[in-house]
């Protein structure tokens, strides 16, 4: 006994010091980082200076005519003068713009020149291509780090001993995926600073990994969804549990403004030449916490001057990780790292962004959340009294005349039966076409399908599709109130619900356009 005793005391203080260690590494690299990212700042701020004032004498968007044999093009970007490129089989008034259209990195769309029918279709997409000089190898190579990590991470697990990963040998590594894919998508009871914070960050990191990539806003937002979706839900946690209803459309919709946010507010800083407030260290420390893996990386390029790390990415996670046999969890947070690794050419610390030029035709306005109130009609059969229920939904209003959104309506209701007042839930996928489009007012039809739930029992959960009617009324730009009736039929339960509700809707950033 004295000698394991011994040996666990040992092990502990070895355990112990190593971790002192790393964190005073850290910490050390970190204020390096933020001390030479601040010389470089004022360095960066003086360059842009000199670039606005130069962006004031000259047109950058200037377009030269073309004839039979010459084209006048602006193609050097430090000077922005004009010179006569002649035509040959390699160069045509068809490729010109190709050839010469800016590539960027970690920098906007809305500062590249997109192809010449995009406002055509606002919505179409360039995700993984790089049509209008967007740097999809960035992205590729992003993706794939994460895919590798996130399953790397699973077949380590795999390979533990039982009573280790808590996973059941016997029902199989891959039963355990496939039995909770077949089972969802359910309503989880995650807390709401999970639901509500933890997922929308998890899919801001998503989203931001695609905007420095040089994409816009929409091709964001599908890239996040298709990550938190495909990678998350029903991949890597899928393992685990079963993917949740409010995951799909809350991590890459909500991440979508947070992701949005944190970008725009690195890029203002980087413009403002890396400072806050007129302080080179808030600027560094600020643009270390919204997005540190990048902003470590940078910093190590400049120490060695050489491009030693292209991009990269990180994310905090929330692990709940069993041990023993009681059934309890221990509460995990990792902080989880992915780097593309450049190829060590001479590097330059990047020059502050220019102004956006090109706007978005979809940007995070379409983004909606609404809170209502509103009164239940149950059919017999649920032995249940009529209530009022309150009401949330959060939604993309994509036009004036479309939109979709997930609903979530809750009440506690007497029970006839029991005598006791029992908890009520309703929660669907609906979508609403709006008539008298060019107007504030707007009558709109709605459709979707969901379930009721009672008792917060996932089985007493019935499916059901629902149909009804409204009025919209937009009050401003960011502003709107709607009213509306909806029938709910269950098939399974054969019972047929009436809902009346009133809700308040808030658009994101600029509203309604």
């Amino acid at each position: 006994m004295t000698f394991q005793y011994l040996s666990k005391l040992t092990a502990f203080y070895i355990y112990t010091n190593i971790i002192n260690k790393l964190m005073t590494t850290f910490i050390v690299l970190f204020l390096l980082l933020l001390s030479l990212n601040s010389v470089v700042a004022k360095e960066s701020a003086v360059v842009n200076d000199i670039t606005q004032i130069d962006d004031k004498l000259t047109d950058v968007s200037t377009r030269s005519s073309v004839d039979s044999s010459t084209v006048n093009t602006t193609i050097n970007n430090s000077t922005n003068t004009a010179k006569d490129t002649e035509l040959s089989a390699e160069i045509s008034t068809n490729n010109l713009d190709d050839i010469y259209r800016e590539m960027p990195t970690n920098s906007r769309w809305e500062n590249i020149r997109p192809v010449n029918d995009f406002n055509k279709d606002p919505y179409q997409l360039s995700i993984f291509s790089n049509k209008n000089g967007e740097d999809k190898e960035r992205l590729w190579s992003q993706t794939k780090s994460i895919f590798g990590y996130g399953f790397g991470i699973i077949g380590l697990i795999a390979l533990l001993p039982e009573d280790v990963s808590n996973w059941d040998s016997e029902e199989g590594f891959f039963n355990k995926w496939t039995d909770n894919v077949k089972a969802g998508p359910v309503w989880d009871r995650d807390t709401m600073g999970l639901n509500f914070i933890g997922h929308p960050y998890f899919g801001g990191v998503y989203y931001q990994i695609a905007r420095k990539s040089g994409y816009r806003q929409w091709d964001a937002f599908v890239y996040s969804a298709v990550m938190s979706t495909l990678y998350w839900e029903y991949g890597v946690e899928a393992f685990a549990e079963t993917p949740s209803i409010q995951d799909l459309v809350v991590t890459p919709v909500l991440g979508w403004a947070y992701g949005e946010w944190a970008f725009n507010t690195e890029m203002a800083i980087r413009k403002g030449g890396n400072t806050v407030f007129g302080s080179s260290m808030l600027g560094s420390t600020a643009l270390f916490f919204l997005d540190p893996v990048d902003y470590m990386s940078a910093g190590l390029n400049n120490i060695f001057g050489r491009e030693l790390i292209r991009a990269g990415s990180g994310y905090l996670s929330l692990n709940e990780v069993p041990y023993g046999n009681t059934g309890k969890t221990d509460s995990q947070v990792n902080f989880n790292i992915s780097l593309e690794i450049g190829d060590g050419r001479t590097y330059s610390a990047p020059s502050n962004m220019n102004i956006a030029s090109q706007r978005d035709p979809v940007d995070r306005g379409i983004i909606g959340v609404t809170y209502g109130m509103g009164h239940v009609e149950l059919d017999d059969t649920w032995g249940t009294n009529s209530d009022t229920t309150s009401e949330v939904s959060l939604g993309l209003y994509f036009s004036r005349t479309f939109s979709s959104r997930l609903t979530y309506s809750k009440a506690k209701l007497f029970n006839n039966t029991s005598n006791n007042e029992e908890n009520y839930e309703n929660y669907s996928i609906d979508s609403q076409y709006y008539f008298n489009s060019k107007h504030n007012f707007r009558p709109y039809l709605t459709a979707g399908f969901g379930e009721t739930l009672w008792r917060k029992d996932i089985e007493t959960k019935r499916f059901q599709i629902n149909a009804g009617l409204g009025a919209h009324y937009k009050l401003t730009n960011n502003f709107a109130v709607q009213l509306d009736w909806r029938y709910y039929h269950s098939a399974n339960a054969n019972t047929q619900d009436q809902n009346t509700s009133l809700r308040f809707i808030y658009r994101l950033g600029e509203g309604e356009r």
